[in-house]
């Protein structure tokens, strides 16, 4: 902090956080050093403003058929601002102009999932998260892209053969599903 003049009894201090307790100590100097500090003042806040900074790290996907999940990390308390502190989820369809926009009123939400019949398995959305108080709107995110649920796959493997290798065991093959929107990522098999 700045030296202030000895003949000047107050100073305003700047550069400090919205909605946050501070207390202050004042010290003496002169040629000979610092004084000591004087006894801490009372818990002053800070006003409440508008909260500036957006939720990092927007992903998502997964979840089920005809669901959109969307996640975020949590912004700290330190830096929501005010109080009524929430989230604003806005998503459409990759080539949409038109957003869909939610709000999750949770301080401590970090996902939001939006249900719809209509969703094509695996559609990629653009997503953003934004944050707001009781002071406004804050900031919102960066676009990402994020895909909507999967289906069961809808294609069965074919070229199934199996080969007797010995009194107790039988090797089974079969020709892998390649990937497309009706069979989503294929993470393994099951034989029966």
């Amino acid at each position: 902090p700045e030296v202030v003049n000895g003949r000047t009894h107050k100073a305003t201090v700047v550069d400090l956080s919205p909605w946050v307790e501070y207390e202050f100590r004042v010290l003496a100097s002169n040629s000979a050093g610092i004084g000591e500090p004087s006894r801490p003042s009372a818990l002053l806040k800070t006003k409440a403003a508008v909260p500036v900074v957006a939720p990092t790290n927007i992903s998502g996907g997964g979840g089920s058929r005809s669901e959109l999940v969307i996640t975020w990390e949590p912004v700290p308390e330190e830096l929501q601002n005010g109080e009524g502190f929430g989230y604003i989820v806005m998503f459409r369809p990759l080539g949409s102009t038109t957003w869909t926009k939610a709000v999750v009123a949770s301080v401590e939400a970090s996902k939001y999932v939006y249900r719809n019949e209509s969703i094509t398995p695996l559609s990629p959305f653009e997503v953003k998260v934004g944050v707001y108080n009781n002071e406004g709107e804050g900031t919102l995110s960066s676009i990402s892209i994020v895909y909507s649920g999967e289906d069961e796959p809808q294609i069965a493997p074919a070229g199934t053969a199996a080969l007797s290798v010995s009194a107790a065991e039988v090797e089974v093959s079969w020709q892998p599903i390649t990937w497309n929107r009706h069979t989503g990522r294929v993470l393994g098999y099951e034989v029966r």
